[in-house]
This record gives structure tokens, sequence and C-alpha cells, in this order.
């Protein structure tokens, strides 16, 4: 940690001409822990990127030849290889470029944003440099965390024989474009926002925009969706992706799906979230059919749970509005997870009272687990959700649910519910009551999930003291 501190405040000395002498820079080195970790700060050196907001703000940037800037330096010993060989290209140290590289150090090595040597050189103009690197199989089209390439910071810094090599080399300007989302005051830039060269998509994956795809992050697998340079244009699909991105920013709870981080500078933007690839509960559900009486109050509680914690959200509930087992993921310890609650944007029209503003784009995706008033467009309060809720306890005592094509319209608008005779034998007729409570067609008449919480738990406790389920009852407390 010391020496990560050392370095930040080196940047900091160097960007603002402070440090005149090597000999007060080794100093500086000698005081501190010869031990680093990986790099955690920004290269702050010389040129920055071209597409940085930090350089449209006139920051970061130490003269060539000002006294100030790298290749007036001599690199303190315990910077890390990785700093060590920005450095060096930043200086134009063809020798000391190629030694780190002989050494072992990795061509392509980033710091936090994702700069590599080859960009670095090609911002100051190191002809030489650029030669070794591109030798040494540079990745000659490599962004960084704003989208830019070498061969796009060559041309931007007006360095006309390094554009000319990279593009003899095979290196393209990226077709940038000004995300919806784009700040200009670099202190904007939010917490979250990732490097999106660090999340990379299986090899031959076809990614398709609006929808969730599998991909690494960091070598960490994560759920990634995707909004392309179509979708930065389709006002709708930016407003729907910035809806999602607040409500998953704001969102933790062991029974939510937790949000990691978003891309949002550079095309194309991102939502990334935790992935749970053990499967979701519909799947669940198909491969065992109907589950046990411990899975279904356990599995219960833990839905009833995560609710409760979105619809106590301040300074308004998030209500799911399609809540179904395609969006409850299992995750590795047994335990379920809530997803695709940051979808549906509704307005506000009373005190617990909103309406659907995008009701048209998802009337289609509607099953019978969503409740009438939202067929209808009217509007509707949390108890939405209990609705569902309701029909997904009864699939996990079903095992499946077949609804006739011809029988939607029936549950949606006629009140038909599916037959619970002879389907909760064995269960207490507490939890008949329950399920039909939740998926009563009167709003007022269905519980909150503070209140299901509450009866799950009294089923549970009441069976044990009767002796019911005493071997499958054995609920996480």
């Amino acid at each position: 940690m010391a020496a990560n501190g050392m370095k930040v405040a080196l940047h900091r000395q160097v960007s603002g001409g402070s440090m005149k002498h090597n000999s007060e820079l080794r100093r500086q080195a000698s005081l501190e822990s010869p031990r680093t970790g990986r790099v955690t700060s920004r290269f702050l050196f010389g040129r920055q990127s071209s597409m940085d907001p930090n350089r449209r703000r006139g920051r970061s940037q130490s003269p060539v030849g000002s006294g100030t800037a790298a290749e007036d330096l001599s690199v303190p010993e315990n910077l890390d290889a990785t700093m060590q060989l920005l450095f060096f290209a930043c200086q134009g140290d063809a020798l000391g470029v190629e030694g780190l590289l002989r050494s072992g150090v990795d061509v392509n090595s980033i710091n936090l944003d994702g700069r590599t040597a080859l960009h670095i050189a090609a911002c100051e103009g190191h002809r030489d440099v650029v030669r070794i690197l591109l030798s040494w199989k540079a990745n000659i089209d490599a962004r960084d965390r704003w989208g830019s390439t070498a061969v796009a910071d060559a041309k931007f810094y007006g360095h006309s024989k390094v554009y000319d090599l990279l593009k003899i080399h095979g290196a393209k300007i990226p077709r940038t474009k000004r995300t919806p989302m784009m700040v200009s005051v670099p202190g904007e830039i939010p917490e979250y926002e990732l490097n999106p060269g660090e999340v990379q998509f299986r090899r031959g994956c076809d990614v398709t925009p609006g929808m969730y795809h599998i991909a690494k992050w960091n070598g960490t697998k994560v759920s990634v969706k995707i909004l392309d340079r179509d979708g930065c244009s389709d006002q709708e699909a930016v407003n729907s992706f910035r809806h999602e991105l607040t409500v998953l920013e704001k969102v933790r709870h062991p029974n939510v799906v937790q949000f990691v981080g978003a891309v949002t500078q550079s095309i194309p933007m991102m939502i990334v979230s935790e992935l749970h690839e053990e499967k979701d509960l519909s799947v669940c559900i198909q491969k065992k059919g109907k589950l046990n009486a411990h899975k279904v109050l356990r599995y219960g509680l833990d839905i009833a749970r995560g609710m409760t914690y979105l619809h106590q959200c301040k300074p308004d509930p998030i209500i799911h509005c399609d809540l179904k087992p395609k969006h409850i993921f299992l995750d590795s310890g047994g335990q379920l997870k809530i997803a695709g609650f940051g979808v549906t944007r509704v307005s506000k029209i009373g005190p617990d009272k909103v309406r659907l503003i995008n009701h048209g784009a998802l009337v289609d995706s509607f099953s019978y687990h969503t409740a009438p008033e939202l067929y209808r467009n009217d509007a509707f309060d949390s108890s939405v959700d209990a609705y569902s809720f309701g029909f997904i306890l009864y699939e996990m005592v079903e095992g499946s649910v077949r609804t006739p094509e011809d029988s939607g319209h029936t549950i949606r608008f006629e009140g038909m519910r599916p037959s619970l005779k002879g389907k909760l034998k064995g269960y207490p007729p507490d939890f008949k009551a329950l399920v039909e409570e939740c998926w009563h067609p009167q709003a007022m008449a269905r519980p909150t999930f503070s209140e299901i919480i509450i009866r799950l738990d009294k089923i549970y406790n009441n069976c044990d003291r009767q002796g019911s389920w005493k071997e499958s009852l054995k609920l996480w407390k």
C-alpha cells in the first residue's frame, strides 16, 4: 500500500512540475518498500489518450522536454514492470523498452486506463520505440478505456511518421462516436466505469444487442448487456439502458443479482453484472419437476426477501413488473437471486401508484405471471409482483405449468386460476390461502412481501411443531 501511495504521489509531483532532479526522485523511492503490487493508478506522464476527458480539459499533459516530463527522469526501481515499460516508451528509450521485453515483460501490458506501451509511444511520436514494439507483436489495434488506438493517438498529435508506420503494419483508425452518456468533465466519470478492453467475449460468440451474454471481466465470468452503435442512436433504447443502469447501481442484497460495473464512455456501451451459470428457476423446475416442500419454502423465502428489499428502496420502491422463474437464478450455494428488475420504466402518478412508460415495448414479453392491471395498462402498485409470486409458488409445487394458449385470456381478465385441488397434499391450509391471496385479481387483497415472509416462516414453524416435513424442512435461518 505504501508503494502504491508513493506512485500516486510521484505522478502528482511529475505532472505538477515539482520534481526537477533525478536524485530527488531516487531519494523519494528509496524511502518506500521495494515490494510493489499491481499498478492501480493512471500513467500521467506525457501526452494522454486522444479521447481522454482529462486531455480535453488540458490536464495531465507534461510537455516533452519541459524538465517535468518522463524523458527528464530516471525510472524509480520500485515501479513494477508495466509502469517501467510505459515510462521507457514515453521517454523514447528504445534500449530500455527492448531490455524489459527481453526480460519477459508482456508487450501488451496495460495500466488502469487500458493504455499499452504502443499507445504511449504513439502519443509521443517515438517511431523507434513503436518499431520495436511492433516487432514484439504488440497488439496494433488495442483500445484504451475510451476506445482510442495507437494510430488514432498518433494522428491526433500530428506524428505523421508514426502514423504511416502503423498504417503500413495494418492499423485502422477506429470509427468513434460520442456516446449518449459521455461526460465532458473528468470528475464526472462514474466510479462504476469499466475498461472495455477488460471485457472479453467468447470467440465466435454472436453478440445480440439488448440481450445479456456471457463474457469474462479480468478473468471472472460475468453477464454483459450490450448497447451497440445503432442502439446508441435509438433514444428509447438509450433511456431503457440508462434506467436499468441507475436501478442496478444502487441495489445490494444477497437475493438480488449484483451489479459489477458499466461501460458508458465508449461504444458499445455495456452493463456488467454477476453471472450464475448454474441455472434459472424455470430450468430447475423443468428438469426436476415438482420441488419438495423444503425447497418450495426455502426458495419462496429467498424470493420474498429479495422483493421486500426492492420494494423498500428509497426514495421510490423498485417494482419488478416481470417477476417469473426465468428471471430468478440459482447460485452455486443453492440460493436464489432475482434479476431482470431494471428493464421496466414507470412514471409516478400518485403517492403509491405508477404507470408503465414503455408498455408497448413490454407487452409482448408478458406472460400468465403478469398481473391483469399491467396488461390493461392501468395504474398499479407493488402488488403486481405479489401476483407473479403466487404463480411462481404454484409452479414449484406443480412441477410445471402448462397453460393452454386459449386459457391465457381467462387467467388475465376473467379471474380463472389453476386448480389447487390435490396439488397441495401435505401442505397446511395456510399455504393454500397464501397462494390464492397472492394471485388475487384485486390488488388490495394481495399481501406485501413483508407479510409473505412472516407467513412463510409461520408455516414452517407450525409444520415443525406438528412433526410434518421434519426431515426435509431445514430452512436456513
